[in-house]
C-alpha cells in the first residue's frame, strides 16, 4: 500500500527538504506518495514542525506518527488533539555535530580567553597563559544525545568535567549528577557552564540567583538549549557584579531577540541568532525515513517522545 506522507513544516522549508525527502524515502525502499497538500484522512505520516498551520490533529483519522524536524518539541507535547506517537529529531551527523562543534568552540574560546586578543583596542601586551584544560572546570546540564556527544569531545580535551541530569548517567570522563540533589554539586566552583536542557516546567528559570552563586566567580554561561532555562534578570544582575563573568547566549525566551533587549547592549553578553545547531535536511530526511520504515516493519520508533516529560 502506498505512504501518504505529509510535509507540514511551513512552505518555505519545502524546497530545502523535497529531494533529500524523496532520496531517503526511496533509499528505505517505501512506497510512498509525498506531499505538501493531501487530505487530513489520508494522511498516514506526518513530517513536522511546530510552527507549522497544523495543530488540530483531529481531522487525520489514519495518522500513524508525527516525526518532528526538530530537536525541541515543547511546542506540540501538550497539543491535546495529538494523539499518536511523537518523534523528535536527533541527528548525529548534522544536528549532533553541529551542536558539538558549536558548544566546543565556544567553551575554547573562554578558556583561552581568546576575546582579549581578538578585541584589543588598546593594544594591550599581557601574556597571562590560560591554565590547561584539565584544570578547568566545565558543568554541562543536562546530559540527552546533545549533551552527551558534547561531553565525550570536551572530555577528549581533558577538560575537568561535571554534568548533570535528572536521571543517573554514566559518561566516561564526567562525574555525573542526577536528581535535585546533584544539580548544587554539578554547579559549585564551575567556571564555565553550558546549558543543555530541555525547555519544561521543571528546567525553566533552573538558572536563577541561587544556582549562578554557586558558580565560580567570573564564570561563563553558555545557552545553547532553551531561552527559559535562565531567569534572565538574575543572569544579567551577575554580569554586572561579575559573578558572571561573560554570557554566550544563542536562545531566548522570544525570538528573533527584540532590538531593544539588554542582552544586545551589555558588554559581557554575546548574542548569537539561535544557529548552535539546525536540523540539515540531506541527514534529517534519512532520520524521517528510518523511522517510517521501522515503524511499518512493527519496529519501536526511535527517540519517541515522552509526554509525561516533555521530550
Amino acid at each position: 500500500m502506498t505512504l501518504n506522507i505529509l510535509f507540514a513544516a511551513g512552505p518555505d522549508r519545502w524546497e530545502d527538504y523535497a529531494r533529500p525527502l524523496h532520496k531517503a524515502l526511496t533509499d528505505a525502499g517505501l512506497d510512498y506518495h509525498l506531499a505538501t497538500e493531501l487530505p487530513p484522512e489520508e494522511v498516514d505520516y506526518m513530517v513536522y514542525a511546530p510552527n507549522s498551520t497544523v495543530q488540530d490533529f483531529t481531522p487525520y483519522t489514519r495518522l500513524k506518527a508525527v516525526l518532528n524536524l526538530w530537536a525541541g518539541v515543547e511546542a506540540v507535547t501538550g497539543n491535546p488533539t495529538l494523539t499518536v506517537p511523537l518523534t523528535r529529531m536527533v541527528d548525529a551527523e548534522g544536528l549532533t555535530q553541529g551542536m558539538v562543534e558549536w558548544v566546543t568552540g565556544h567553551v575554547l574560546r573562554h578558556h583561552l580567553g581568546m576575546d582579549a586578543h581578538i578585541v584589543n583596542p588598546e593594544h594591550r601586551w599581557a601574556p597571562e597563559v590560560p591554565p590547561l584544560a584539565t584544570d578547568r572546570k566545565v558543568t554541562i546540564l543536562g546530559l540527552g544525545a546533545l549533551g552527551t556527544a558534547c561531553a565525550e569531545m570536551l572530555s577528549a580535551l581533558k577538560f575537568d568535567l561535571a554534568g548533570w541530569a535528572r536521571s543517573p548517567k554514566e559518561i566516561p570522563g564526567m562525574t555525573c549528577h542526577s536528581g535535585p540533589e546533584g544539580l548544587a554539586a554539578a554547579l559549585e566552583g564551575a567556571e564555565i557552564l553550558v546549558l543543555l536542557l530541555p525547555d519544561t516546567p521543571e528546567t525553566r528559570d533552573i538558572l536563577d540567583a541561587q544556582a549562578l552563586a554557586r558558580l565560580a566567580p567570573g564564570a561563563a554561561v553558555i545557552n545553547p538549549g532553551r531561552g527559559p532555562l535562565i531567569e534572565d534578570a538574575a543572569l544579567l544582575a551577575a554580569l554586572d557584579t561579575g559573578q558572571v563573568g561573560h554570557a554566550t547566549l544563542d536562545v531566548f525566551r522570544e525570538e528573533p531577540l527584540p532590538r531593544d533587549d539588554p542582552y544586545w547592549a551589555h558588554p559581557k553578553v554575546t548574542v548569537t541568532p539561535h544557529i548552535a545547531s539546525e536540523t540539515r535536511p540531506p541527514s534529517a530526511a534519512r532520520v524521517v525515513a528510518e523511522n517510517i520504515r521501522r515503524h511499518q516493519s512493527g519496529a519501536p520508533l526511535l527517540h519517541q517522545v515522552d509526554r509525561s516529560a516533555g521530550y
